[in-house]
């Protein structure tokens, strides 16, 4: 597996892991008409503007083995005054988890973070009802630290949580924990 920096030319690549990720995990949230007809293309629209001029404090990493791309992180460093650097988002495709991709590309934005936003938190935000990756969060020592409500693209409202970290070495740490003792 190599991890690389995303260009332009990812845009669609995302944008369809993107779509897929939520088809499969925004079931009980979003409508199947919206998942179906209009996820792809707001992902596409979203991928395609942020990686066409993208600003200075976003960072896009890719995992890839063999040309497929396995997942994805996005992070946007001093997001938040009071909670640091928001990692966006994070997908790994399906057919591949379990395998620490997800870990692997935190482990590259905590570098990143490390070098730019050294003294900076991390956070995330996550749907109340994505069990998997709620579990997956607090095993890696993220602190939940508030619930609220998220508008989804269609309108609705939603819960969701939000994961904290103090800085990058507790994400590392966390991640190296979970590794020795899974």
């Amino acid at each position: 597996m190599e991890l690389r920096q995303a260009e332009y030319k990812d845009y669609e690549r995302i944008a369809c892991l993107h779509a897929e990720s939520w088809k499969r995990h925004y079931r009980e949230i979003l409508s199947d008409a919206y998942l179906e007809s209009e996820a792809f293309d707001d992902k596409l629209l979203i991928w395609q503007t942020r990686l066409t001029n993208p600003p200075f404090n976003q960072n896009i990493v890719l995992a890839e083995e063999g040309g497929l791309l396995l997942g994805f992180v996005c992070v946007f460093g001093n997001h938040d005054f009071e909670r640091g650097s928001f990692i966006e988002a994070l997908h790994v495709d399906d057919s591949y988890r379990g395998r620490g991709i997800g870990k692997q590309l935190l482990l590259a934005v905590a570098e990143w973070q490390q070098q730019y936003f050294k003294d900076l938190g991390l956070y995330l935000e996550v749907v109340a009802k994505n069990d998997q990756a709620i579990e997956f969060y607090k095993h890696i020592g993220g602190q939940e630290c508030i619930e609220r409500h998220w508008k989804t693209p269609e309108g609705r409202e939603a819960i969701e949580k939000v994961f904290r970290w103090s800085n990058a070495q507790s994400l590392v740490s966390g991640i190296e924990e979970s590794t020795i003792y899974s």
